[in-house]
Formats: C-alpha cells, sequence, structure tokens
C-alpha cells in the first residue's frame, strides 16, 4: 500500500481519501456510535462460515492477486496506463483491508464496521470505472503492447467490477 503510494501510481485524491476515512472513522466512533455493550457474534462474521470464506478467498484473489500480478506484468512490458488504471483499486482495496481489520477490533460499534466497506467499495467504484475506460481505449490509443494484454486487463477489470 505504501509503495504504490510512493511511487505516484496513486493520486493525492486517493490518498487524501484514506486518511480522510481514518479521521472520519474516529469521529463516528466518538460521536454518532459510541460502543455502548460489548458487540454479538453474528452467523455472517463467524470465522466458521464457509461461504464467507469463500468471498473472502474469491475477492482476494480477483481483486488484489490478479490485479498486483497485472501490475508487475505491465512495468516489464511496459504499459504505464495500464498500471496508472489498476493501481488506484490495488490501493484501496489493500487500505480497505487494513481499516477493516481496525473496524473488526472490539472497540468499534457495529455501524462504525458497517461504514468501512461501504465507503470504501463506493470510492473503488470510480476507480474501476477508470480502470475499464482506460482498458477500453487503449486499441484506440494505438497501445503497442500485446493483444492479451489488452484482453486480460479488460476481463479483469470487469471481473473486479462484478465482484
Amino acid at each position: 500500500m505504501i509503495i504504490v503510494a510512493a511511487s505516484g501510481m496513486v493520486g493525492l485524491e486517493d490518498f487524501a481519501f484514506v486518511v480522510f476515512s481514518i479521521f472520519y472513522m474516529y469521529l463516528l466512533l466518538k460521536v454518532a456510535f459510541p460502543r455502548k455493550i460489548s458487540p454479538q457474534n453474528s452467523l455472517v462474521s463467524d470465522p466458521r462460515n464457509k461461504i464467507l470464506g469463500l468471498y473472502v478467498t474469491m475477492g482476494a484473489i480477483i481483486g488484489f492477486y490478479l490485479p498486483v500480478a497485472y501490475i508487475f506484468h505491465g512495468i516489464l512490458e511496459g504499459d504505464k496506463q495500464g498500471i496508472k488504471a489498476a493501481a488506484p483499486h490495488v490501493f484501496l482495496l489493500s487500505s480497505q483491508v487494513f481499516m477493516e481489520g481496525v473496524a473488526f477490533s472490539d472497540r468499534f460499534s457495529i455501524p462504525v464496521r458497517v461504514y468501512v466497506p461501504v465507503f470504501y467499495n463506493t470510492r473503488r467504484i470510480f476507480s474501476l470505472v477508470d480502470w475499464l475506460r482506460c482498458e477500453f481505449t487503449k486499441v484506440d490509443n494505438e497501445y503497442a503492447g500485446s493483444g492479451k494484454r489488452v484482453y486480460v486487463g479488460r476481463v479483469l477489470a470487469l471481473a473486479n467490477m462484478g465482484f
């Protein structure tokens, strides 16, 4: 997350979004939704829930590992457009995972826990739309890379938008 932000592949607005979300989550915790009782264990967040485990695994593969591999392949092939389009999604997703780890501790109330995925997924939709737009306009911009990379980038961006 820090490497992607420091490399300049992520815009200032995405970095500011993450910083803002930290302060806003703290404000929600202190003002709007303070934790008064211990949280109840739900069936959804139960670690033994196999469907949730499958969903998280598929989300990690589609949303994180494949885009990171796509970025590394883009570095080797010189696809600066594809890297710059995919990096904000990876940055926001890794920030979301970090913030969910913080929010799902026992110190936060359920509304604050819900805030993190809703807030980050809403922002990630915009980065995914930009990624899709970049991938579908590569041929128009006389992209010099392989046709297979264009196809993989499109499928990967669509899969992330659908997931």
